[in-house]
């Protein structure tokens, strides 16, 4: 086996040898849409362009138009979706006070209405109103059908 050193220089060729390429490389390129231009570089995103809106009217970017509009449409959702749910907890978190609050009353005037209902507290209240009432002292009779 013959093993020769290879080297290869990296410095700039000359004009003449460019030239060949440059030929070869444009009779490869196909039309990239019907109106029969030869493939272009991708364009550079610049800030400028991005400041100025003109990446708006880019081929590619009218292209997306469509999915960054679903995505537009995806985000509206998605915060009106949130919006939703925390007004929701707050009214959930109202109707949980509201709740505890009736809870309480409901107590306080069932333990006053126990009280009240009492007969001994029934007596007091007729004899303080002088209604003439008086309680009976011997027990109801229980009336039987014949």
């Amino acid at each position: 086996m013959n093993q020769t050193n290879r080297h290869i220089d990296f410095t700039e060729t000359s004009d003449l040898h460019d030239e060949p390429l440059q030929e070869a490389d444009n009779t490869l390129r196909e039309p990239s849409d019907k109106a029969g231009r030869l493939n272009q570089e991708p364009q550079k995103f610049r800030i400028k362009e991005l400041l100025d809106g003109s990446v708006l009217v880019r081929e590619n970017m009218i292209k997306q138009l469509p999915f960054v509009l679903f995505l537009t449409f995806l985000g509206i959702i998605y915060i009106g979706n949130r919006f939703h749910a925390e007004r929701m907890v707050r009214q959930i978190n109202e109707l949980k006070t509201e709740v505890s609050n009736l809870r309480a009353e409901q107590i306080t005037t069932t333990s006053e209405l126990m009280n009240i209902s009492r007969p001994s507290e029934v007596a007091e209240l007729v004899e303080s109103k002088n209604m003439g009432l008086k309680e009976s002292m011997e027990p109801p009779k229980k009336l039987k059908r014949r």
